[in-house]
Order: structure tokens, then C-alpha cells, then sequence
């Protein structure tokens, strides 16, 4: 076959390839160009579809293209067999490395679209958040698989370790048990968030006490969780604690929270009117979901007793709000209408004296 970039009379050596190369470039933009015009086109029929391809593939895929191109067309341009080799196995591993980047970008499309379809802004997220976790982490490992075997391509790309595949291999199965016994806690990690992706004693955003902290579960990584605190900190703990260390998880089984609140009262104060007051203020409150509303005398000492009262929300931020809501409305009733029954000390005085 003629070399379609051979001999240019008039021009220098490398003017061929310069011209492969800028003639890839614009051969990328312009795929790139109709690409992105292509999904404009389309984003009334599946707007969100359409607006993760374009945020996820604007960049990556138009690499891909010009490498194919410049791999392709480097075989009709008049290059030294020893160079022409080299240039080809070089852009055989940048192609390799492109594909793998669409890949990577393809499965988190992936991902924000399974996101749309379970969302955990919901009242009742309790399905999503369980369905989230597991993808994520699936997503995780898919890509942590899909690199090494990315990288397991690169190196067959050179000859040399084609050639000596068999004692690279014997040598790799030595190296693994080293490895192996070196990472020995991170693949304990990797083991430990697969059976919790699955079996999932925690989901993204359940309400955890862990070290004595109240939070959120934030992020199940493949190694580690972090848990958002109730003051906007971060606790990071390594997964493996999840499955070997007790803790409470307050959303284990569904959203809803119980909320209580305890008010420290004088005998003197009227329990009806109180209660009264309890259900009117859970009424004008869109915070309580209806569900449960309970105020109870729960014990008694000699100088107060203990008031209850329970109800629930629709997940663990709302219930915070609303136990103060109500702790707020409760103690300003009283101050109001029943002064004399907030706790005080009494005292009887007696003439001891000498008649």
C-alpha cells in the first residue's frame, strides 16, 4: 500500500507527520463539535441523561479520538521501523489509558442516574439510601477493578513483558503472598466494606452514635466512613469498626425517628392541661409526621417529677428541630400560666426556741 503521508516534494521530513497529527486534532474538535451539538440536540427527550454525558464526557473521549487516529495513520508515514514501533507502542498505551478515562466517566453517568431514580430528598428515603450505598460502593470496586486491568494491558504492550510472561507471573505469585501479608489490614478493609455494602448494618445518611457522637453516615469509601457530626465535624473511622465494635444506628430499619423530651416539674402542676398543650403544639408543627404523640409521668424523686414526652419525625434532623420546638413551647406555657409549679425548694421554718 502507498504511503498516503510518504514523500511530499518540496517539504521537509517531518512534515508528514505534522500534518497526521494537526489533521487528528481537527478531526477530534470536530467530533467533539457534533458530539456536544448532538447532545443539546437531544436534552428535551432526557434532559438529565443527557446533561451528565456532556458534564462527565466533555473532555476525556476527545483524546480517544485523535490517538486513534495518529495510531492509525502512523503506518503510511515514512518513519524508521525502530521509531515507527516505539511511536506505536506508545500510543497504544495513551489509547489504552483514554478508553479507560470514558470508561471511568461512563460508569459514573451510570451512577448519577441511578442517583435520580433513588433520591434520598425524600421523606420516606429509606429504599434509596439502602440501594445508594451499594452502588457506590459497587461503583468503587468496578473502577478499582477496571484500572488494573487497564494497567494489565499497558504492560503487555511492550514486548519484553510478553516475552518473559511466564516468569513475571511465577515472580508476581511470590510477590502477591508478600504483598498480601503486607496490606493485610487493607484487604481486611476492602472484605469488610463489601459485606457491609450488602448485608448493611449501616446505609449513606443513617443516624449513628459511634464513640459517643451523634451524626450522619456521610461516605462508605472502600476502606474507611466518614460520619458527619451534629456540629458539622467529620469522624473518620476505618470500616472494618462497623463490623467489630457495637454502635447504634437509629435509621437501621426506617427513617423515622422517636424524638423525647423531659421536663423536670413540681408536684403542684396540673398534668391536663399540660397534655393538652403538648398535642396543640404538635398540631401547629409541620415537623411531626402524626404518627406518636405521648406525654407520661416516668418518675418521681421528693422535690420533682419527671414528664415524658414522646413523638416522632420523619428522619433525625427534623426530630432534633422538633424536640427543641416543643422543649421551647412546653417551658413557655408554663412560665406563662403555671409559674409556681417550676421546680423550687421548700422549706418549713419552726420556732425552736426556749418559751
Amino acid at each position: 500500500m502507498p504511503l498516503l503521508f510518504g514523500e511530499l516534494s518540496g517539504f521537509p521530513s517531518w512534515a508528514p507527520a505534522v500534518l497526521l497529527v494537526t489533521l487528528s486534532l481537527a478531526l477530534g474538535f470536530l467530533a467533539r463539535f457534533i458530539f456536544l451539538r448532538f447532545i443539546r440536540y437531544w436534552q428535551n427527550r432526557d434532559r438529565k441523561l443527557f446533561k451528565s454525558l456532556e458534564k462527565h464526557l466533555r473532555g476525556s473521549m476527545f483524546l480517544f479520538i485523535p490517538l486513534l487516529l495518529i495510531s492509525s495513520g502512523a503506518n503510511y508515514v515514512n518513519i524508521e521501523p525502530e521509531s515507527l514501533n516505539f511511536i506505536i507502542t506508545i500510543m497504544h498505551v495513551f489509547i489504552i489509558l483514554s478508553f479507560c478515562s470514558v470508561l471511568v466517566r461512563l460508569i459514573n453517568v451510570a451512577q448519577d442516574m441511578l442517583f435520580i431514580r433513588y433520591d434520598i430528598n425524600l421523606s420516606n428515603n429509606f429504599r434509596a439510601r439502602k440501594i445508594r450505598t451499594q452502588i457506590m460502593y459497587v461503583k468503587k470496586v468496578a473502577i478499582v477493578i477496571l484500572v488494573t486491568f487497564c494497567l494489565s494491558l499497558i504492560l503487555l504492550s511492550f514486548p519484553g513483558v510478553r516475552r518473559f510472561g511466564t516468569t513475571i507471573l511465577a515472580g508476581a505469585g511470590v510477590a502477591g503472598i508478600i504483598i498480601g501479608f503486607a496490606l493485610q489490614k487493607s484487604l481486611v478493609n476492602l472484605f469488610a466494606g463489601i459485606q457491609i455494602a450488602f448485608t448493611q448494618p449501616i446505609k449513606i445518611d443513617d443516624a449513628v452514635v459511634v464513640e459517643k457522637e451523634w451524626g450522619w453516615i456521610e461516605e462508605i469509601n472502600l476502606t474507611y466512613v466518614v460520619v458527619r457530626l451534629w456540629d458539622l465535624r467529620r469522624l473518620v473511622l476505618p470500616i472494618t469498626y462497623f463490623t467489630e465494635n457495637p454502635f447504634q444506628n437509629w435509621t437501621r430499619n426506617n427513617a423515622q425517628i422517636l424524638g423525647s423530651v423531659f421536663l423536670y416539674l413540681d408536684y403542684s402542676m396540673p398534668l391536663e392541661p399540660l397534655r393538652k398543650h403538648f398535642e396543640k403544639v404538635l398540631s401547629e408543627t409541620k415537623l411531626w409526621d402524626q404518627h406518636t404523640q405521648v406525654l407520661q409521668v416516668t418518675d418521681t424523686n421528693d422535690k420533682t417529677m419527671t414528664i415524658r414526652m414522646l413523638m416522632t419525625a420523619q428522619n433525625s434532623p427534623t426530630a432534633w428541630d422538633l424536640r427543641c420546638h416543643v422543649r421551647e413551647k412546653m417551658i413557655e406555657f408554663i412560665q406563662q400560666n403555671y409559674p409556681q409549679s417550676l421546680p423550687h425548694l421548700r422549706a418549713t421554718l419552726t420556732d425552736s426556741g426556749d418559751r
